[in-house]
């Protein structure tokens, strides 16, 4: 690996997750093993650990990496936890939740990222990590419950086939709100109901499905 990305790499951690709050070790380590540069599109590679998302084709994006380490830190995986990701991407976030989680089920709605993203965690020898082409905002209720849901699209409501998809005291973290702003949700499912929590602001591209934006309802583009 090029020092210059190992060296990018220690600096973001250093910078951009120590810096600004990132307490968990397990996902400090994470973010510091895998190679976000490998997931970045060759065009962007000078920017591939810089504090914002980079576009990634399709209209989706790579988010920022204090984002991601801020989804899966509220997440509070345990270390044999089985995880369900709701966009896939280029594969970045699932290789940081491949080595959190004994299990990462992720569900990409475009065929050519899926395909994308599995190629390259193979490359990488992630073996933990199944990719499904399907509508991501009904979830994979045939592998449900699940410890952690992470959704990295906007939402413009909580779905609550997500939220019966949680098993006891597990979370739910997805951005909610317009096209243009949401805030950080985390949701929590109780023995005696549902504990909603909100983290933060944030800009995440729409979540298109059945349970979230429908299919030309909102455009990609207006947020990137």
């Amino acid at each position: 690996m090029e020092p210059a990305f190992e060296d990018q790499r220690r600096r973001m951690v250093a910078d951009q997750l120590l810096a600004r709050g990132i307490r968990d070790p397990l996902v400090i380590r994470s973010m510091a093993r895998v190679p976000r540069h490998l997931f970045v599109p060759a065009g962007h590679l000078d920017k591939s650990y810089s504090d914002h998302p980079l576009p990634i084709g399709e209209g989706q994006t790579i988010s920022q990496p204090y984002m991601v380490a801020l989804m899966i830190q509220e997440m509070a995986l345990k270390p044999a936890g089985r995880v369900l990701e709701i966009g896939t991407g280029s594969g970045y976030e699932a290789a940081v939740l491949s080595l959190l989680a004994s299990k990462v089920y992720s569900v990409e709605r475009v065929p050519a990222l899926a395909d994308s993203a599995a190629k390259l965690l193979r490359s990488l020898s992630v073996k933990n990590v199944q990719i499904l082409i399907a509508d991501g905002t009904a979830g994979w209720p045939d592998e449900a419950p699940f410890q952690g849901i992470l959704v990295a699209a906007a939402a413009p409501r909580v779905p609550e086939v997500l939220v019966n998809q949680l098993a006891p005291g597990g979370r739910l973290v997805i951005p909610v709100g317009s096209a243009l702003s949401q805030t950080l949700t985390v949701v929590r499912r109780e023995a005696g109901g549902i504990e909603t929590r909100e983290i933060c602001g944030c800009v995440f591209v729409p979540l298109i499905g059945a349970h979230g934006w429908k299919e030309g309802e909102v455009s990609s583009e207006e947020v990137l």
